[in-house]
């Protein structure tokens, strides 16, 4: 007979955990937050030290009730929601709601679901930390006011739907300052030289460096040609060798953000998705005999931090399978990366170093093993050895002139024979192999290649470079990131193009509003510090009342202004060529979610709708007739279609090239990888790559 009833967020956790704590406990779900902030109105009293007005959310009243049914029949309550500031708030809900005793020791925690983690945990439950609470109670109604006083405004002054938000706006603001820089860029022309050469029949490439002594930048065609006249009749000789040895060092297990970065890196997750099968992994997974098992430590973290235990259980497998030389002596710590950075948790890591991908692999779906994968080999490799690798530098002289090459070679893998870490741009180190070299060494002469280059604006941001920026800048918590792009999306403020953000119409209209009249929402230095000020508030050493306070003192004074001084903005629908096909009006220019589309002016009565069609100037492949258009589908994502559509079912989610293929005739598509984009046959195996242009500009 169960005499303990257990409560967690959702029903694959209450399956896991029900299994380690046998008959004598009841586990059920809570699914979620029970009671929040009512919709409909602000739920603040302001005037009340910010009292929150708790409502049962809807559609929980049945969950509630059976949780109350439960609770009659045992002696003892266990609150088990997440570690975190989200999980002390739903356990704290789920006390009034049960009406607990706030006295008891009802909170329980773990870090990972493993049957002797979760044991561990139940020995010492604790109260429910009111910290913990009101950090989350301050973040919830700080952007309750922001988003409830500020998105009537906008409402009454420019547009109906159009809302604001604390992070998101910040978010948004930073995605519109970098397309600002990239329309404000003016390329600047440079030039380089490579020489393409040969030692006894081995060939290699070397780059114009240098000119009388000094360094020299290449910046016109002129300037390009009086060196290749310098040079046309010189001999190539090797000047001087550098020979250096380098160690590297791996990279620190996962945080969220590391995760999210390098999973949409290496996998080309959205941060959503990847905190959603990294959930799965946490809650567990059935593999088979050995039951359901939580396979990743909680996946919501900014610290670095390992176990003892975990590193110790590390180092005994790597000397076994890779041997002692690819241990290091003592365990590697790795230090916080930001000054913000709470240390609450451990890194992300397996729960279990023994539970190898491969060996489990058929209890997991595809993205579950790739994900737990990722996870695997990041947390071996932040435990073993650095990489030695030995560099080569060789200057090489042609008359006035010294042209560089460089290259690496691995000599001992250590932590890179399981994982390297990737580049924004995909790309891993790998070798880059010089021949055989010494000084007076005369080189063979097989062409000189000039070429010019433009400087490239700054890129814009991926959803892995605007997470890197955002935690860089203290802006959000690990639990953050990935709602805070969904919204942002949702609300139709950006859309994404080639897996980057552009601002559309409609966000740069409410960032130019909100700049004006609430320059401190979107102020980096001004949100960065009211994180910190919630963790004041979590560590105990700050009162959230008094945090709300001081923000709310100065907001409503912004609050007041922007109601008398904003001007009302008539947005009015730009008319079109074209006419509605089903009543006879004029089609309008409407925006919308993913940018402009066509409504028809008679709307309320004719609600047509279609896309602005783009044609990207290439025949049809299959009708022959048609053009092929760039759409959009319902999820905002680009694919190309025949304009004769429904008559021509063509449809393409690679871009459609009007060069066929060289070999067959047929179509071909680009396709995009680590080294860029290529154009790819969709009969046969050809395919040639695409020159881009190169981006110069560091992020």
């Amino acid at each position: 007979m169960a005499d303990s009833l257990v409560i967690v967020e959702s029903p694959s956790k209450a399956k896991t955990i029900g299994k380690y704590l046998g008959s004598k406990f009841i586990v059920k779900a809570s699914m979620g937050h029970v009671r929040d902030l009512p919709k409909s109105q602000i739920g603040v009293e302001v005037e009340n030290d910010f009292n929150p007005k708790y409502i049962t959310i809807r559609g929980k009243g049945s969950i509630l009730k059976e949780l109350k049914d439960a609770r009659k029949k045992v002696k003892k309550v266990y609150l088990a929601a997440d570690p975190d500031r989200e999980g002390e708030a739903i356990a704290w809900h789920l006390a009034h709601a049960l009406e607990l005793d706030d006295t008891e020791d009802c909170r329980v925690v773990f870090n990972e679901i493993t049957k002797q983690a979760v044991k561990d945990a139940f020995k010492t439950p604790r109260k429910i930390n009111m910290d913990l609470v009101n950090a989350q109670q301050a973040r919830r109604i700080l952007d309750r006011l922001v988003g409830y006083k500020i998105s009537p405004l906008l409402w009454k002054k420019v547009k109906k739907g159009l809302s604001a938000g604390r992070v998101q706006s910040v978010a948004v603001k930073i995605i519109l300052d970098r397309e600002n820089e990239i329309d404000d860029f003016t390329p600047e022309e440079y030039w380089s030289i490579t020489a393409k050469l040969t030692a006894d029949g081995n060939p290699f490439e070397a780059k114009f460096h240098q000119l009388n002594g000094a360094k020299t930048e290449l910046g016109s065609e002129a300037e390009v040609q009086a060196i290749l006249k310098q040079i046309e009749n010189a001999d190539f000789t090797v000047k001087e060798v550098k020979e250096k040895e380098r160690s590297r060092n791996p990279s620190a297990p996962f945080t969220t953000s590391s995760l999210q970065q390098e999973a949409a890196r290496k996998l080309n997750f959205r941060a959503s998705k990847t905190m959603s099968v990294a959930q799965q992994l946490y809650e567990g997974v059935d593999l088979g005999k050995e039951g359901t098992v939580g396979l990743i430590t909680y996946m919501r973290t900014d610290s670095t931090r390992i176990a003892a235990s975990a590193q110790e259980e590390a180092k005994e497998y790597i000397v076994g399978k890779y041997g002692e030389a690819f241990a290091p002596e003592t365990p590697r710590n790795y230090s916080k990366k930001a000054a913000n950075a709470q240390d609450a948790h451990e890194a992300i890591r397996p729960t279990s170093i023994l539970r190898d991908p491969d060996s489990i692999k058929s209890f997991m779906s595809r993205d579950q093993f790739r994900l737990y994968k990722l996870v695997w080999e990041r947390f071996v490799a932040s435990q073993m050895s650095s990489a030695v690798l030995d560099t080569l530098s060789v200057d090489i002289a042609a008359g006035d002139t010294i042209f560089r090459a460089a290259g690496s070679k691995v000599r001992f893998q250590g932590f890179m024979k399981v994982y390297v870490e990737g580049n924004d741009d995909g790309t891993t180190e790998e070798d880059r192999l010089l021949p055989p070299l010494k000084n007076g060494d005369r080189l063979e002469k097989q062409e000189i290649e000039p070429k010019q280059h433009f400087t490239q604006p700054p890129p814009r941001y991926t959803e892995a470079r605007l997470v890197r920026t955002l935690e860089e800048l203290g802006i959000g918590r690990p639990s953050t990131y990935a709602p805070t792009l969904e919204t942002i999306q949702k609300r139709g403020y950006v859309a994404i193009e080639e897996k980057k953000f552009m601002p559309t119409e409609l966000g740069e209209l409410v960032i130019e509003q909100m700049e004006e009249f609430f320059p401190e929402i979107l102020n980096v230095e001004f949100t960065a510090n009211m994180e910190g000020d919630l963790d004041h508030v979590e560590e105990g050493s700050e009162d959230w009342v008094k945090v709300l306070a001081e923000f709310y003192e100065s907001f409503e004074k912004r609050l007041e202004f922007a109601e008398e001084e904003m001007k009302e903005i008539e947005i009015e629908d730009e008319v079109s060529d074209e006419i509605c096909e089903k009543c006879g009006k004029p089609l309008v220019y409407k925006l919308g979610r993913f940018g402009k589309f066509l409504a028809c002016s008679g709307f309320p009565d004719c609600r047509n709708t279609k896309p602005i069609i783009k044609d990207i100037g290439v025949t049809c492949p299959k009708c022959k007739e048609g053009h092929v258009v760039e759409r959009r589908s319902k999820k905002g994502r680009i694919f190309y279609g025949c304009d004769k559509y429904p008559e021509c079912d063509f449809v393409s989610w690679d871009k459609p090239s009007a060069k066929p293929c060289p070999s067959c005739g047929s179509l071909m598509v680009e396709k995009r990888n680590k080294q860029g984009t290529r154009l790819q046959c969709t009969s046969c195996d050809h395919q040639e790559p695409v020159e881009e242009p190169e981006e110069e500009t560091a992020d």
